[in-house]
């Protein structure tokens, strides 16, 4: 079962990537504190990683099997998304009272997919929770340290040649 939802985790973090994809840059321009503004080209390029690294990392823990690198790095990542429910997901749309791009996806998909994904994870034998206390933790910040970074490349990479009002320029 854990091989199963590996794949449904790639699967809704790609649904859920493309809600914000196509939603998420024009959301930000107005936004306030909640998120800088983003352009569309930059913003995609980092989705699109984001996505090839939930594939690999589904494919990893498949290929690699229990208490492998892959499936602790998928694990971690599932962590990562789970948390991504919450905040800013669910934190933003209720205290501003407006819809946060990728809500519904993220209570739809991933918030079960991930939930399950963690529970099989253990029950299954394919992560301990030692290493999972080890190992999650720097996935999470990781993948958090590379949300910008990405941003920045596909600024460079993919320029917006709209030019967003308000949009932070390097």
């Amino acid at each position: 079962m854990f091989i199963t939802l590996a794949w449904l985790f790639a699967a809704a973090v790609t649904v859920h990537n493309l809600e914000e994809a196509v939603f998420l840059p024009a959301w930000s321009e107005q936004s306030g504190r909640w998120h800088r503004p983003v352009g569309a080209n930059e913003f995609r390029f980092a989705v699109v990683v984001l996505v090839v690294l939930a594939v690999v990392a589904a494919l990893l823990a498949t290929v690699q099997g229990r208490e492998s690198f892959g499936a602790y790095v998928l694990s971690g990542y599932a962590l990562a998304m789970l948390l991504n429910v919450a905040f800013p997901h669910l934190l933003v749309t209720m205290v501003t009272r407006r819809y946060m791009p990728g809500t519904a996806t993220a209570l739809a998909l991933n918030l079960p997919v991930t939930a399950a994904l963690l529970h099989r994870a253990f029950r299954e034998g394919y992560i301990s929770a030692t290493g999972f206390a080890l190992t999650a933790p720097a996935i999470v910040l990781a993948i958090v340290l590379l949300i910008p970074v990405l941003f920045h490349v596909g600024r460079k990479l993919l320029p917006d040649t709209a030019g967003a009002p308000g949009k932070a320029s390097d």
